[in-house]
């Protein structure tokens, strides 16, 4: 697997940015500070979490790591284990994944690959929605591994909590973008549904970014990467049992209007880790807006118990992660 990563430091040792492969020597954590790693959602990539929130936790002191999922962004697999065809429309409706489907665990493997070979030991841990599925067996798992976990608007895997609306469903079950233009009038649409009137959405700022998501993706074979997303959610099935394994302090997010992740995901997911802070924003839907981004900024910092001096932020670092890849 050939991840795609980027990190963005605080403006301490003189270093703005670090980048890297993971099949060279790994870093070490500059300073012996505890980085925060971002796991972004289904189909996003490692630009989907906003600049400001990026700098908001730099200038906190947390050194930030976010990268591209299998199936997305420059994420890539390799030529020699290529992936499993995509499920059907029938299987995604049925939510009866493929048997060769890779499921989220194998993200988490993935993201744990990272963690090696950057030599991160431990980090705090932020995912929203798929992220936050990631991040959560992520903890599970490798409970060693995890600072600190902070779950945003995302859901335990249970039938009966978490459950997209069914208008939701419809706007994702259209055709899928055969172009740039496309792409981005799609993510528009899909945002001026799961967005919230109480933290709009900037327009310009996403417009750009579905822009270059689609010039940093596979184009129209994107829609392949994302079937086999939502088959990993659905083949890791209801995971709320093994969310006792958690020990990591827990802080869970969610919009109490999400029409993407139903408010009982998030109430679920509290409830199955012990110990949990659950932290549910009146009028937030399934979308980190400019509005919110401060109120976010906040709750992380706080919860990894970084203080938040003033600091310069600077331009991030990108590299491709991978076993004997080349400088990207």
């Amino acid at each position: 697997m050939r991840l795609c990563y980027r990190i963005d430091e605080p403006d301490q040792s003189d270093q703005s940015s670090q980048s890297g492969q993971s099949g060279q020597s790994g870093q070490s954590d500059p300073g012996g500070t505890v980085p925060v790693l971002l796991i972004a959602g289904l189909s996003l990539d490692l630009a989907s979490w906003p600049e400001s929130m990026v700098a908001g936790l730099v200038s906190g002191g947390l050194r930030v790591i976010r990268f591209d999922n299998r199936d997305v962004g420059r994420t890539t697999f390799p030529t020699a284990s290529p992936p499993p065809p995509p499920p059907g429309r029938a299987r995604l409706l049925l939510a009866r994944p493929r048997p060769d489907a890779y499921s989220l665990v194998a993200m988490v493997e993935d993201t744990v690959g990272l963690l090696d070979q950057l030599g991160v030991a431990r980090a705090h841990v932020v995912g929203m929605s798929m992220g936050g599925m990631i991040a959560q067996s992520l903890a599970a798992r490798h409970g060693e591994r995890v600072a600190t976990l902070t779950s945003i608007f995302s859901t335990t895997g249970a039938r009966q909590v978490g459950q997209p609306a069914r208008s939701t469903l419809r706007l994702m079950a259209g055709r899928p973008p055969r172009d740039r233009e496309e792409a981005v009038a799609r993510h528009l649409a899909l945002l001026g549904h799961i967005g919230s009137t109480t933290y709009p959405p900037d327009v310009d700022v996403e417009s750009d970014w579905a822009a270059r998501a689609w010039d940093r993706g596979p184009g129209p074979r994107g829609r392949a990467g994302v079937a086999r997303q939502i088959g990993a959610i659905q083949a890791s099935g209801n995971r709320t049992a093994s969310l006792a394994a958690v020990t990591a302090p827990t802080l869970v997010i969610h919009g109490d209007a999400d029409l993407m992740v139903h408010p009982s995901g998030g109430r679920a997911t509290a409830t199955a880790i012990t110990g949990a802070r659950h932290v549910e924003i009146t009028g937030l839907r399934h979308h980190l807006a400019p509005g919110v981004v401060d109120q976010l900024v906040e709750l992380i910092t706080d919860h990894t118990g970084t203080a938040r001096p003033a600091s310069t932020t600077h331009p991030a670092g990108e590299a491709q992660a991978a076993g004997n890849a080349r400088t990207a």
